[in-house]
């Protein structure tokens, strides 16, 4: 495997590993995620001359502690933090067990999203150093510039070391305090798992399932958070379809034409009894509660048609009502148009602002006009559709759709 690929597929997976592993062993949250940047870009160098080590993510752990060291030096504090320090021979040494780490991942979480930070910003530098994804993916997320992400990046770990914060899980009450941005987070994770928002691949199963380890770690901590479960059942009721919505060469597989005997029953059911979970406790759903009621409602359907839209789009009048958004607005008006005709879907459509740099209004808009036989019209939106899209498997079906029928 080319150097470069395999330094990225090593971060993909072992990121959040990594750098609070790094954040333990120096006391330093800024400090770890910058050595572990600075060894990614060693391993650039040294994978493609030397060959890829059998213990990459080790090797990165392993320089990147050495990089820290340096660090100190460079501070001239050696006497004082150097002896709190393994030495690099030992850190090169000790073996990399994932397992061990489960407290430190979480630790990373609710220090990435402490109050002190700005809301984007605890989402910015939670998806950098948890999820792995780069600055340009996050800014396509955000609708941001690049650089103005990455100034945010940069001025959220000065904050966290100015303001002293503490790498460690925080007592009960704050963590609670906390949630709501710790769950953001898992969701945007979750969801560029879930349909890429850039590159060649639709699915970016890697990022999803580290999404979904994570809320599973966090129903282990705070079981009687119903928005946890919620979380967790979103993730696994959506997942439990990713083996039909790709064909061999991963071309996408839209829902109407998925064999729905691939999707994972396993994981249907540990999403049906998280949401059951969720409900159980009494304080009624949440925003990720009532799309996880959504998917469930997918996920029971023999076909499409056989679906429940009509509870659909009663569920995402509760999701509006609770977590009012234009992506919430444009999903209902999908539903609708499936309950009720694609024309008072179009309505709907037609009133949404909002998603002006996002190719899912187009998309939507040409395929109700495709449905109302207004094809030049329908044709127009695709074209815009196809032009705002940077994926490039969601761009081929956008494409598809102007093909003469």
């Amino acid at each position: 495997m080319h150097a470069g690929r395999a330094v990225e597929a090593v971060w993909r997976i072992e990121s959040a590993r990594i750098v609070s592993a790094l954040a333990r062993y120096t006391g330093d949250f800024a400090l770890a995620e910058d050595v572990a940047q600075e060894a990614l870009a060693e391993a650039l160098v040294s994978w493609e001359r030397d060959g890829t080590p059998d213990n990459p993510a080790g090797w990165l752990l392993a320089t990147a502690r050495r990089r820290a060291i340096d660090a100190f030096r460079r501070r001239a504090a050696l006497e004082k933090r150097l002896p709190l320090l393994a030495p690099p021979e030992a850190a090169a040494e000790e073996s990399w067990d994932p397992d061990r780490i489960d407290d430190d991942v979480l630790a990373l979480i609710f220090t990435a999203c402490h109050p002190v930070l700005a809301p984007e910003a605890r989402v910015a530098l939670t998806l950098r150093a948890v999820g792995g994804l780069t600055s340009e993916e996050i800014a396509r997320a955000f609708l941001v510039p690049v650089a103005t992400l990455q100034a945010r990046i940069t001025r959220a770990k000065k904050t966290i070391v100015a303001a002293r914060v503490a790498f460690a899980l925080p007592a009960a009450d704050q963590r609670r305090e906390r949630l709501g941005t710790v769950l953001s987070v898992l969701y945007v994770v979750f969801t560029e798992g879930a349909t890429a928002t850039s590159g060649p691949d639709l699915l970016r199963p890697d990022l999803a399932r580290e999404a979904i380890r994570l809320a599973r770690m966090l129903v282990a901590l705070l079981p009687d958070e119903p928005e946890v479960h919620g979380l967790l059942a979103l993730c696994e009721l959506t997942a439990a379809r990713f083996p039909a919505r790709t064909g061999p060469d991963g071309e996408p597989i839209l829902l109407e034409e998925q064999d729905r005997r691939l999707w994972d029953r396993s994981a249907i059911r540990r999403g049906t009894a998280a949401l059951d979970r969720a409900s159980a406790l009494g304080r009624g759903l949440g925003p990720y509660g009532l799309q996880a009621a959504i998917a469930a409602c997918h996920d029971a359907a023999p076909s499409v048609p056989g679906t429940d839209w009509e509870r659909i789009v009663l569920l995402y009048e509760a999701l509006g009502r609770v977590a009012p958004s234009p992506i919430v607005s444009l999903n209902q008006a999908v539903a609708v148009s499936m309950a009720y005709g694609p024309e008072r879907a179009l309505t709907m459509v037609d009133g949404l602002t909002g998603l002006s740099g996002s190719h899912l209004l187009p998309a939507v808009r040409g395929e109700l006009l495709i449905r109302l036989g207004r094809r030049a019209e329908a044709r127009a939106e695709l074209e815009r559709a196809a032009a705002l899209c940077r994926n490039d498997r969601e761009r081929a079906v956008l494409l598809r759709k102007l093909s003469p029928p």
